[in-house]
């Protein structure tokens, strides 16, 4: 099938999904731009709708390869005028792919985010990015958060909205006190530092917006409240790093302990 008119339905919803969260909310559809994004669902078993392919794109190496694995009647040649027009990034890659929404897996609740107002999608997708790289079970939202399955979260995500049970527009206020675990919260007027808890249990970190921090009814619902050391002179540090320096000082107790157990394992010390 090829697609040359910028009224061809097809196109038209699939601008409408790039466009519009509620239409992507409505339809539970959203699209991936790029070959990665492509590869990242197929990895993960995500069902694929629809393919649309540039025209210059379809005798390429990548197109031969990953298209094997996609049904034929699935994917769409778009003249390549149209396709640029069509895609959300200047350079277009010239592949986009329509899926369904996967419904937020049963995730166990060892590590998990509660993310209030993150309004940027790029530091939204960069945070699912650093999640599902330390091991994190699942990701709750509030409202006002950017989209989870825009073009840019999904982008600055790079598939991790495959690997993450992710939950939109939840009361995060009721998901915090309802936690088995500990809730920690950061916060730039906290005494403790980050380095001294314990973050080997099971944990939920809350971040806020990235101006106005957490509300005060999310900071109350905090068990503790700790701020990350900084030797620098700024203020504060952006969600998506504050989130990544969280989540990776876990990930480096985790593994500090599996160390001290294999050397007791073995009877030895460890050398100072």
């Amino acid at each position: 099938m090829s697609i040359t008119s910028p009224e061809n339905p097809l196109i038209r919803q699939v601008r409408k999904l790039l466009a519009s969260a509620k239409a992507r909310r409505r339809l539970r559809q959203a699209v991936l731009d790029g070959w990665h994004l492509l590869e990242a669902c197929l990895d993960a078993a995500v069902p694929v709708e629809r393919v649309l392919l540039a025209a210059r794109m379809r005798n390429s190496a990548p197109a031969r390869r990953l298209l094997a694995q996609v049904e034929a009647r699935r994917v769409v040649i778009v003249a390549d005028a149209l396709f640029d027009a069509l895609a959300p990034v200047e350079e277009a890659t010239g592949v986009l792919t329509v899926i369904g929404i996967p419904h937020p897996k049963a995730a166990g609740q060892d590590c998990v985010l509660l993310l209030e107002r993150i309004q940027d999608p790029g530091n939204l997708g960069s945070i699912l990015r650093s999640a599902a790289a330390a091991g994190a079970d699942a990701v709750y939202l509030s409202k006002g958060c950017a989209d989870v399955w825009s073009a840019r979260a999904l982008r600055g995500g790079m598939g991790a909205q495959f690997h993450l049970a992710l939950h939109e527009q939840v009361d995060l206020v009721a998901v915090a006190q309802s936690f088995p675990g500990v809730v920690i919260a950061t916060s730039l007027n906290a005494t403790d530092s980050l380095y001294d808890l314990d973050l080997r249990k099971r944990v939920a970190l809350l971040f806020g917006n990235e101006g106005a921090g957490l509300s005060p009814t999310l900071l109350a619902a905090a068990r503790h409240r700790v701020r990350i050391p900084m030797l620098g002179r700024v203020e504060s540090l952006n969600a998506a790093a504050a989130v990544a320096v969280c989540l990776f000082e876990r990930v480096r107790q985790l593994q500090a302990g599996g160390q001290a157990l294999a050397m007791q394992d073995r009877g030895g010390d460890f050398l100072d």
